[in-house]
């Protein structure tokens, strides 16, 4: 990563203030009738660029991603009062509906990212045995256990694994360029596909009926009950989402270090993580009240809202990518290919035999991979009103991450070199 010191900007409101001008450049040229621009963003979704450039600003050393505090108040802040939006207007019953496919796929990326460690180090250690051996802490299978808990679970997972495992420091930093470079071009991959999701649903044969019903259903919702909002209008959306947002916080400030203190399996299930309960709380207050008349400040634009804060959360966190470290460790690099290429190869294979839509590949595999930051962030780009599935699908993956990533982790030492 980019040396602090040498950062072109260091100040926060000023980071923020270019993701700002970054967002509305890509907004305002998205969304224009030149011809030469139609065609560019009928091949390079707006998602992707509002992702791409931010890392370009940390790959040339004009912020340093990793110093900024931007993705911190992104994803603590403004993701929660994302989700406490978008789940207030949810039709719980229609996601129900959409069956045991997404389920299905999300178990699917749990079982590929397990083998695909132990398979990566495996090949590897026929090709280049140098890049899968060490000794003791720094050993590479252990580096590797940490990749596992943050692709299955999430930060408190990777955490748990570098505690169970005992991994030494310097490989553990490898690892986290590993995970953080790998995951992002994953990401991005998955969001070129969610642009020609039609396309490819349609090749397979895939059926969507389900998923567009959900659509329908909210389109028609908001066409019926849509209106002009007023400043007081919005003003309530922000009462509701950020208020909701620190009772979230309020809680999992307990909640967090009460389990960590009092029980010792909660590491296990992320139950000791503030980040955890913060997710799991805001989730389930949006959800509760989808169920009364606090869902109608859906009618005056409470999605599109959310929608410009999940937008913030996009841009900051591909200020954490650095496109150039690929080359420092590129050995490191090939390992994690192979094991998110192993991932995927099984989630497409699995997707094409129950003929599911890319939909659920695409989130499930996002909801392990990229955990509640960014798998609602997969999942909007097929559609806003499906953002809850992946946040619902991404809380699954903390309660197993642990023991998933802990199995993994046995496996690659047992055929580690």
């Amino acid at each position: 990563m980019v040396d602090t010191n040498t950062a072109l900007i260091t100040n926060d409101a000023v980071v923020f203030g270019l993701l700002a001008v970054i967002l509305g450049f890509i907004f305002k040229t998205s969304h224009s009738e030149h011809s030469a621009l139609k065609k560019f963003y009928k091949y390079v979704p707006a998602l992707l660029l509002c992702y791409f450039l931010p890392s370009l600003l940390n790959t040339f050393g004009i912020v340093d991603g990793s110093a900024s505090n931007v993705y911190y108040v992104a994803s603590r802040y403004l993701l929660p009062s994302c989700l406490i939006l978008l789940t207030i207007s949810i039709d719980l019953r229609a996601i129900i509906n959409l069956g045991p496919k997404a389920l299905i796929m999300f178990l699917t990326g749990t079982v590929g990212i397990v083998i695909g460690g132990p398979l990566a180090i495996l090949i590897m250690s026929a090709v280049y045995p140098e890049a899968v051996g060490g000794h003791g802490p720094d050993a590479v299978w252990r580096g590797m256990t940490t990749i596992a808990g943050s692709w299955i679970g999430g930060g408190a997972n990777q955490a748990s694994m570098k505690e169970m495992f005992e991994v030494g420091g310097d490989i553990f930093s490898a690892m986290v360029t590993v995970d953080v470079i790998v995951a992002n071009l994953w990401m991005a991959v998955l969001l070129l596909m969610a642009a020609n999701h039609k396309a490819i649903d349609a090749k397979t044969g895939a059926d969507t009926s389900a998923i567009e019903d959900l659509k329908n259903r909210v389109e028609k919702y908001q066409a019926e009950h849509a209106r002009t909002p007023t400043l007081n209008d919005y003003m309530m959306i922000i009462a509701i989402a950020f208020g909701i947002t620190g009772l979230a916080h309020f809680c999992a400030d307990f909640l967090g270090p009460f389990f960590g203190a009092n029980f010792p399996w909660a590491q296990e299930y992320s139950l000791n993580s503030k980040f955890f309960w913060l997710i799991v709380i805001s989730t389930t207050i949006g959800i509760s009240l989808s169920f009364t008349k606090v869902r109608h400040i859906e009618a005056f634009g409470a999605s599109k809202v959310a929608s410009s804060f999940l937008y913030i959360l996009v841009a900051s966190i591909g200020l954490h990518m650095n496109i150039t470290a690929i080359f420092e460790s590129p050995m490191y690099f090939v390992i994690g290919l192979i094991w998110m290429l192993t991932h995927a190869s099984l989630m497409l294979i699995v997707a094409k035999i129950i003929k599911a839509p890319l939909f659920y590949m695409a989130v499930g595999s996002q909801a392990n991979v990229g955990g509640a930051a960014s798998a609602p962030v997969v999942a909007s780009a097929f559609h806003p009103s499906l953002a809850p599935v992946g946040v619902l699908l991404a809380v699954m993956g903390y309660g197993v991450g642990t023991y998933m990533a802990y199995i993994c982790g046995l496996m690659m030492q047992a055929v580690a070199p």
